[in-house]
């Protein structure tokens, strides 16, 4: 399975894996108030204009993606999904590799967040280098979230994996 661009043709797919994926988020949270069930197909395709998105296909099926964007200095990471079928087998994990070994050089700090109780995605992001940041009063905090960050001043900045 390879790691490639979104093309703007992926967009209906993206937004049934992404729906996919955040319902079982909201059953772990215990809300239906996760901005990611909301979003519409234009919503999609509005933020796959402002956003790096990455999407890892099995054959023709969409079985996984990540997008990210650098906000100052900050690589903010977000939407990484797996088709819940395939999850545990380290597709999540490659996904975030990738689009961490695409920031760009001006990259200092890599910024994600999750659900409170989303402990796989949070064992994933700690065992990754992430540690737990969270500031409820911060701006853009979004209620029931925990956000996690990773300092990557020290890393050399490779290329995007070939």
């Amino acid at each position: 399975m390879d790691i490639t661009d979104a093309r703007p043709d992926d967009c209906p797919e993206l937004l049934v894996l992404q729906r996919c994926c955040w319902v079982q988020e909201a059953i772990l949270n215990g809300t239906l108030d996760i901005p990611a069930l909301h979003e519409t197909l234009e919503d999609l395709r509005d933020w796959t204009k402002k956003w790096s998105v990455w999407t890892l296909r099995d054959g023709h099926r969409l079985v996984g993606a990540v997008r990210a964007r650098l906000d100052g200095d900050r690589w903010e990471l977000g939407r990484l999904m797996v088709a819940p079928d395939l999850a545990g087998r380290g597709l999540g994990r490659r996904l975030l590799e990738h689009a961490e070994a695409c920031a760009p050089a001006e990259a200092r700090t890599f910024v994600l967040f999750t659900g409170a109780r989303s402990v796989r995605n949070i064992r994933l992001y700690e065992r990754a280098g992430y540690r737990l940041t969270d500031v409820p009063d911060a701006p853009g905090h979004i209620p029931g979230a925990v956000h996690l960050e990773k300092d990557v001043t020290e890393r050399e900045k490779p290329g995007p994996p070939a």
